[in-house]
């Protein structure tokens, strides 16, 4: 794999406040990364290091295979990580102009990345008539111009109403899809869920999972379940080797499966144990629950600690 961004030991302190705390992780070439965690978990001030615009107190990073300098390897970068600020009074060609002699872009690509982010029947318009949605997806448009191996996203579809999050989704999905590594930074598991590949999970700047996302939520699932007979159903959860957690709220119970179990074969034995359920679900954990679970075990270790 082509790594495109290393991060080593990386930490960050503002006085006596720890916001990123030895963190590691590699992005390698034409994934989609997320870093997930709820506010204050260290996410935006990660992609300030990386960025250049806030210093590391400790540790490293470097882009690429490492014999380029920060400020070389960014202007391989495409990153949004504050709301769009462009000139209200301008149209969004007028404003993509600007960026393309700042970043020394030919004005070709404009029309190019407008398309791409639906906007190119918009581009005489005034940015000051754009919604948020329209706001943010010039925004990523104006990312692309100086076409970046990876584009990197704080927050990004953050305000928006459901369109507009579906439509950042969707052109995310679609420069995901044309090659372009891409980073984004949310504190929304359903995002993670349905955008990325890989995630970097963090928790008061402490890294508490990294991988793909499909791995994070390969549990094997599990039952939702009502019986008359509750005690006995508990007890028979408890004691068989394919559950390991059991939830008991009022009258319903959730096994948690450790090994592959269908719903039929559950079911057949029940009865044979003499339990007839008057409720048989089985369900896929999202990855809400998994980083859940991973935040509950973290707060286990400081404790025994």
């Amino acid at each position: 794999m082509e790594p495109i961004l290393t991060i080593n030991n990386l930490t960050k302190k503002f006085g006596y406040l720890t916001a990123v705390k030895d963190l590691s992780f590699t992005i390698n070439k034409g994934n989609v990364y997320g870093i997930l965690g709820p506010n204050g978990s260290g996410k935006s001030t990660t992609l300030g290091i990386v960025l250049n615009v806030v210093n590391k107190t400790s540790g490293d990073f470097h882009w690429f295979d490492g014999n380029i300098s920060t400020h070389d390897a960014l202007k391989q970068v495409g990153a949004i990580i504050e709301r769009p600020n462009f000139y209200p009074y301008m149209t969004a060609e007028q404003n993509l102009k600007l960026v393309c002699k700042i970043k020394g872009v030919d004005h070709s690509k404009i029309d190019e990345k407008l398309e791409i982010v639906g906007l190119l029947d918009r581009k005489h318009h005034k940015f000051r008539t754009y919604s948020l949605g329209m706001k943010q997806r010039l925004a990523i448009a104006s990312a692309l111009l100086n076409d970046p191996e990876i584009l990197i996203l704080d927050e990004p579809t953050n305000g928006l109403d459901p369109q507009g999050i579906h439509q950042i989704r969707q052109i995310i999905k679609e420069i995901a899809a044309n090659g372009t590594t891409i980073l984004l930074a949310s504190h929304l598991l359903d995002e993670v869920e349905k955008v990325c590949t890989h995630v970097v999970v963090l928790r008061k700047g402490e890294k508490l999972y990294s991988g793909r996302v499909d791995e994070m939520i390969s549990s094997h699932g599990f039952f939702e379940l009502k019986a008359e007979k509750q005690d006995e159903l508990v007890a028979l959860l408890n004691n068989h080797p394919n559950f390991g957690k059991v939830k008991v709220d009022g009258d319903l119970i959730t096994g948690f499966l450790t090994e592959p179990m269908s719903a039929p074969e559950f079911n057949k034995l029940m009865f044979d144990k003499g339990i007839i359920l008057s409720h048989l679900v089985k369900r896929k954990e999202s990855l809400e629950e998994q980083f859940l679970q991973l935040t509950d075990e973290l707060k286990s270790n400081q404790k025994t600690a």
